[in-house]
């Protein structure tokens, strides 16, 4: 199997990371991602599920893959969401250990015929499987378009036979691992779903739209910001209360949560002296930070 060097220890090509679960760390991330609870729960809900009914119901009766598929435009969370979910999910199972297989689909493509396709089914009937003989596994396929695009729209240009049989592979290995490996389950983001390929998505048990903030997630997002900036620099926490706060939140609306939360460092860095004491940040600044934010975002910069 080939492998690849990463911080000094050797992964299966395509395997960016495996992290033991539980870990704290992702559920920090958990938490950071404001979302409807309600979003949240079905997300966990449906991961629960998967460990819990697969084995014991006939995929005649219910056909489960072991897929979720989060969706929406770059800067919402999903990356973070899916990682928080795997270390929630695992965290409902007492005495149970798993782990979090990252895959990086860029490392499996190949401009040689032939050879993303056989990148691609080592991976699955290789490395996921194993690791999934090994205990309850999670595997986070982010940028899923990488690995199943949609063969509808592909054109006769790079290699396009390869790609198609490399989606072709996902769907085959995706179709051997649900009948062969219960305890297993695949987080896949996409910021492009219409280049997804509706064969995959057919396989998700769970497509969920990741939205954009509205105005309440807003101000929920720039508060959590600058709580936590307030650790370091607590007089920050005199923002939350000025009476403009308010509008601030307003002004956000229409950037992702990453973007908000650069924003509040643009905003840091308005002039030579908030950069040297971050405490002197004013509502202000942070009004003229996501206007201009906005007005960037608007031109498509």
């Amino acid at each position: 199997m080939a492998t690849v060097k990463l911080d000094d220890v050797d992964l299966p090509k395509g395997i960016q990371r495996i992290r033991p679960l539980p870990d704290p760390a992702l559920g920090i991330l958990w938490d950071s991602i404001i979302l409807d609870e309600c979003v949240k729960s079905q997300l966990l809900s449906q991961a629960v599920l998967n460990f819990k009914l697969r084995g014991k119901v006939d995929r005649s009766v219910i056909p489960l893959h072991g897929v979720i598929l989060l969706v929406g435009p770059p800067g919402t969370g999903k990356t973070s969401l899916a990682r928080g979910l795997a270390h929630r999910t695992a965290e409902s199972f007492q005495k149970a250990e798993f782990r979090l297989l990252e895959i990086e689909p860029h490392m499996l493509t190949s401009s040689a015929m032939g050879k993303t396709q056989r990148a691609v089914s080592d991976l699955f009937s290789q490395s996921i499987a194993e690791a999934a003989v090994d205990g309850p596994t999670i595997v986070l396929l982010d940028e899923v378009e990488t690995l199943a695009a949609d063969r509808s729209k592909m054109s006769l240009e790079a290699n396009p036979i390869d790609i198609h049989r490399a989606t072709d592979a996902v769907l085959v290995q995706l179709d051997i691992l649900a009948e062969q490996h219960t305890n297993l389950l695949f987080l896949a983001t996409s910021n492009f779903p219409q280049a997804v390929d509706s064969a995959f998505t057919s396989r998700c048990d769970l497509i969920m739209q990741v939205p954009m903030p509205d105005r309440e997630a807003c101000g929920r997002i720039l508060e959590d910001c600058l709580k936590g900036l307030s650790i370091s620099y607590p007089a920050i926490l005199k923002l939350l209360v000025a009476p403009d706060f308010k509008c601030c939140a307003a002004e956000c609306v229409g950037l992702d949560g990453r973007a908000i939360r650069k924003m509040v460092v643009n905003a840091l860095a308005s002039s030579p002296q908030t950069a040297m004491n971050p405490e002197l940040i004013t509502v202000e600044n942070l009004l003229a930070a996501a206007r201009a934010a906005k007005a960037n975002r608007e031109q498509g910069v």
